[in-house]
């Protein structure tokens, strides 16, 4: 591959969404490094990660341009010389980055790598376009988010961000179902099972029924938790999370006077949650549920509206009360070990992923976004 120059069609974020800065653009790609691997995308899932970090205008995570997209699937094209999880032409999963090497990845748990925010949110110079004129420099748009950038139909992926999918798909259109496990779903199912390690005693809150939602409900429900709340405002994601397994389901919009506390603890026998999980990151919801969780609970938080958000945790309560706050990444998961899992729960029928799922032709990605902020849709996939 030394000094060739792969072509590609990409959303290329040149600075934030909101003010119009996101493109289809024609762009070629630098000479693979020996731990790299060029994949040909197939199908890239959407997630509220992608439009936060696309979104930020300040601060030091902004990087434009850049590629985002960090739920890839698709074919392996070339591979570099010290590359031995993927061959030509075999089938991959794209999930997040890690060192390999620190202490983190060494116990098994590459999602709180020390190097993580380097590798997964600022990424490194990949891609020019096309229209620019040929230079032997370094490129000028970033890519290898997450170690990916799959929002482009060819990309250079980064070895430690790859799960060989060879005997784990039985067809194409299961290869492009499969490409938000790599994230939204991985982490709403790895927390609950392990982050929280919830079982049959437990009664689980879920605060936001999106992707990573609904994902950890799939998961509650797999697990046979006693109780499976979700809270959401939006009717129609309500009325999934109802036929996905929720024993009971509260819309914010519609509380006739009583507090979301109120709400839980009544359907909890007047104790509580035992697991919440905050998808939202809005500090009042955050904060209400630490109230409604019961004694020695846990409150597992995953989701941010910003990094600079801050919650207010009054001490002597949680000293005395035993619960937990965790903050948690990914699932807290392995991908190569979790995805096979995850797809061995699909097949089974036990983990219906098909039915958090939309397609959309790549070039309809706008489409996609609005119909995800506005709840009409679940979980996007782009088909490439």
């Amino acid at each position: 591959m030394a000094g060739e120059r792969a072509k590609a069609k990409a959303i290329v974020s040149h600075g934030s969404l909101e003010d119009g800065q996101w493109r289809m653009e024609d762009v070629t790609l630098r000479p693979l490094r020996d731990d790299e691997l060029l994949v040909d995308i197939i199908a890239s899932g959407v997630c509220h990660t992608d439009i936060l970090f696309g979104s930020l205008k300040e601060g030091p995570s902004v990087v434009y341009p850049s590629i985002k997209g960090h739920e890839g699937s698709g074919y392996v094209k070339a591979v570099g010389s010290a590359v031995t999880v993927a061959q030509k032409g075999d089938p991959v999963l794209l999930s997040f980055s890690s060192c390999g090497s620190c202490h983190a990845c060494a116990d098994q748990v590459p999602s709180y790598c020390t190097s993580f925010n380097e590798l997964n949110f600022l990424g490194s110079k990949i891609f020019d376009l096309a229209s620019s004129p040929a230079s032997s420099g370094e490129p000028s748009i970033s890519g290898q988010f997450f170690g990916q950038s799959s929002f482009a139909n060819s990309t250079i992926v980064s070895q430690k961000s790859v799960v060989n999918a060879k005997n784990l798909f039985k067809d194409r259109q299961e290869l492009e179902l499969f490409a938000p496990l790599g994230c939204g779903i991985q982490t709403g199912a790895g927390t609950i099972i392990n982050v929280a390690q919830a079982g049959p005693k437990d009664a689980v809150v879920v605060l936001g029924l999106g992707g990573v939602g609904l994902s950890a409900l799939l998961a509650a429900k797999l697990l046979d938790c006693q109780k499976i709340i979700g809270v959401d405002k939006v009717g129609s994601r309500l009325n999934l999370a109802k036929e996905l397994g929720a024993t009971h389901v509260i819309n914010t919009l519609e509380l006739d006077g009583s507090s979301l506390v109120d709400k839980v603890r009544e359907v909890t026998d007047g104790l509580g949650a035992t697991v919440t999980m905050d998808t939202t990151g809005v500090k009042a919801l955050t904060m209400q549920g630490i109230d409604f969780t019961r004694n020695h609970g846990k409150i597992i938080q995953v989701g941010s509206n910003g990094l600079e958000d801050q919650a207010d945790f009054p001490m002597f309560l949680f000293m005395v009360s035993g619960k937990q706050f965790l903050g948690a990444v990914e699932g807290g998961a392995t991908p190569s070990k979790f995805i096979p899992q995850l797809i061995q729960w699909y097949h089974e029928g036990r983990f219906p992923i098909n039915k958090l799922i939309k397609t959309f032709k790549a070039d309809e990605w706008e489409k996609a976004i609005n119909e995800m902020h506005e709840g009409e849709t679940i979980k996007p996939i782009l088909l490439w």
